[in-house]
C-alpha cells in the first residue's frame, strides 16, 4: 500500500499533473520507492476514485489537456494515518548475494561472472553515492534546519549511508575474491 502514500506525499508537496508527478517522482521519491509511469497513472485513478485526490479544474477545455491533481482532506487524513501506523522492515532480498551463496555450494566455476557483477555494482553504487552527496551539498546547506528540511535530510542520509555501506562492502568483496583459491569441487 506504499505507492499510493508516496503519491499522496508528492502531491501534498506540490499539486501536479500526472506527467509532472512522474518526473518529480523520478527525481525524489523514486530514489527509495520506484514505480513505473503506468503504475503512477493507474494509482492516480484509484486515489481519485477513493476520494483521496481530485482533478483540479482546468482553465481550458479538458480534451487533450493534462489533468492536475490535488489532495483532498480524506487523502491527507489517510496519509497521516499511514504515517502513524507501525510497520516491520521488509526482509532484504538480493540476487547477487544469493548467487554468491550458491557458488559456495556448487563451486566457483561461475566466479568470473560474479566478480564482473561485483565490479559493475560497485560502479553503480559509487555513482549513486556521488549523486546523493551532490544533492546534499546543493539542497542542505548549513542552517537549513526546519523540521521538514531535517526529515528530508534524514531520508537523504539514509540513501548516503546505504550507498556508503554497499561501496565499502563491494570493495571488500572484490578484495576477498582476489584472494580466493582456484575452483573448488562441490
Amino acid at each position: 500500500m506504499s505507492l499510493p502514500h508516496a503519491i499522496l506525499t508528492a502531491l501534498l508537496e506540490k499539486p501536479s499533473s500526472g506527467l509532472e508527478l512522474t518526473r518529480r517522482f523520478d527525481k525524489s521519491i523514486g530514489y527509495f520507492w520506484s514505480a513505473t509511469h503506468q503504475q503512477i497513472y493507474r494509482e492516480l485513478g484509484k486515489l481519485e476514485g477513493e476520494g483521496f485526490i481530485r482533478t483540479l479544474p482546468s482553465e481550458q477545455p479538458a480534451r487533450g489537456q493534462k489533468k492536475s491533481y490535488d489532495v483532498l482532506p480524506a487523502g491527507r487524513a489517510e496519509l497521516a494515518r499511514w504515517t502513524a501506523a507501525s510497520q516491520d522492515p521488509r526482509p532484504h532480498r538480493d540476487t547477487l548475494l544469493l548467487r554468491m551463496r550458491a557458488a559456495a555450494v556448487v563451486g566457483t566455476e561461475g566466479i568470473e561472472g560474479i566478480k564482473a557483477d561485483l565490479r559493475r555494482h560497485l560502479d553503480l553504487h559509487q555513482r549513486q553515492l556521488d549523486e546523493y552527496e551532490q544533492i546534499e551539498q546543493r539542497d542542505f546547506p548549513p542552517g537549513k534546519d526546519s523540521s521538514q528540511d531535517r526529515l528530508r535530510h534524514l531520508v537523504l542520509r539514509a540513501g548516503i549511508d546505504l550507498e556508503t555501506f554497499w561501496t565499502r562492502w563491494l570493495t571488500h568483496a572484490l578484495e576477498e575474491f582476489a584472494e580466493l583459491p582456484g575452483r573448488e569441487p562441490a
